[in-house]
């Protein structure tokens, strides 16, 4: 009986290690890990904001902050998500405003058209002050003289 009990126990271990083991790799045969190139992962990164440091990208920014969004960058991808997928991901998460680049519909398209509506501006005011500083007439440097002046001027060329 001993001897039952002892492979009715070694067969529960078997079973409960091959439970243990058969779960793991059924995650991994639904989500396969990919091998996530480093490339792919900054090309995203630059195109977002950090939000500690707020001046840089989140592939140039040295704060913890955007290391952790580094890594759930790497995490998406290698799930299979596409990078505009992980980027609408940051959008939903942070608003428009984690992006670098606005994009370019409603209120933001606003800062995509006011540097060409600038330039035209500023080059028609260039051209409207040098059409008028062209067609300002001149102030005559000489005057009319008179006859008498002109008698007297004669008679002191003369003497």
């Amino acid at each position: 009986m001993t001897c039952n009990r002892l492979h009715l126990a070694l067969a529960l271990a078997l079973a409960a290690l091959a439970l243990v083991v058969a779960v793991p790799v059924a995650a991994l045969a639904q989500h396969p890990a990919r091998h996530v190139e480093e490339q792919a992962v900054y090309e995203i990164a630059a195109q977002l904001r950090c939000v500690v440091c707020q001046n840089l990208s989140v592939a140039d920014s040295p704060s913890e902050m955007a290391l952790q969004m580094r890594g759930v960058i790497k995490e998406r991808l290698a799930t299979g998500e596409r990078p505009d997928q992980v980027v609408r991901y940051f959008v939903d998460k942070y608003g428009d405003w984690i992006l670098l680049a606005p994009p370019r519909r409603g209120f933001s398209l606003i800062v995509w058209i006011f540097p060409f509506v600038a330039v035209v501006v500023g080059l028609g005011i260039v051209a409207l002050v040098l059409r008028r500083w062209t067609r300002r007439p001149r102030p005559s440097t000489t005057q009319p003289i008179d006859a008498d002046m002109s008698e007297r001027i004669r008679r002191e060329l003369e003497a």
